[in-house]
């Protein structure tokens, strides 16, 4: 017979997850939103081969997206200090997450960015618009509007990806969880209320971009 769930440890505890929740969702949001910007950045050098820029940060997409998350957390937590460079275990998450969250962004942006025809482009200039125009009234709706459902899941991505930051002490959900179970061995509670809290975070996430992605794509293109 299986165990039964001990629902009063799981209501003793439950705060306990909230303030882990808030810290992870604050340091989720913070790097997600760097990640953005500086993948936004990335792409657009990408996109029309700024000289030098353009292999540094090809360079940069490569060795991010070939790294695993927690090693870059283990280089900056660990590795850092001895060259004299100390972060706190928030700084280590936030950096590790905008360095690899940023790449996605970048190659999501690019892929809209280049999904765009050359012929609109053209049409554009044609009709007396200066490039600056181009970019930011046709080339950018379009690219954005194309570039949402991989933007979407790299947002739930990275939020996953969060569930490492416990191995740089880090006092997030996992690092809850895995603190609760090796001090009171309540391994099925701890572990509900850990997958609880990722679902009741990403749930709302998943349906929101599900409704934007409709709604954009409909004005986008349709009529």
């Amino acid at each position: 017979m299986g165990t039964k769930m001990d629902f009063e440890f799981i209501k003793e505890y439950i705060p306990l997850y909230i303030e882990a929740a808030k810290l992870t969702v604050r340091i989720a949001l913070i790097g997600i939103l760097i990640s953005i910007a500086l993948g936004f950045l990335l792409s657009l050098i990408r996109y029309y081969k700024i000289p030098v820029l353009h292999r540094i940060a090809g360079g940069y997409i490569e060795l991010s997206r070939n790294t695993p998350l927690l090693i870059q957390l283990f280089f900056l937590y660990f590795g850092l200090p001895r060259a004299g460079i100390i972060l706190s275990s928030e700084a280590c998450a936030i950096v590790g997450l905008t360095f690899l969250g940023s790449s996605y962004m970048a190659e999501a942006f690019r892929s809209g960015l280049e999904a765009v025809p050359d012929s609109q482009l053209e049409s554009g200039l044609s009709l007396g618009l200066t490039r600056f125009q181009v970019v930011r009234y046709v080339l950018m709706p379009q690219a954005v509007t194309i570039s949402i459902p991989a933007f979407a899941a790299n947002v739930i991505f990275l939020i996953k990806e969060t569930s490492v930051f416990s191995a740089v002490a880090l006092a997030d959900l996992m690092y809850t969880a895995k603190d609760l179970i090796g001090l009171y061995y309540e391994t099925n509670e701890a572990l509900f209320m850990l997958v609880a809290a990722y679902l009741i975070i990403l749930l709302p996430i998943s349906i929101l971009f599900s409704f934007v992605e409709r709604k954009v794509r409909y004005a986008g293109f349709g009529d």
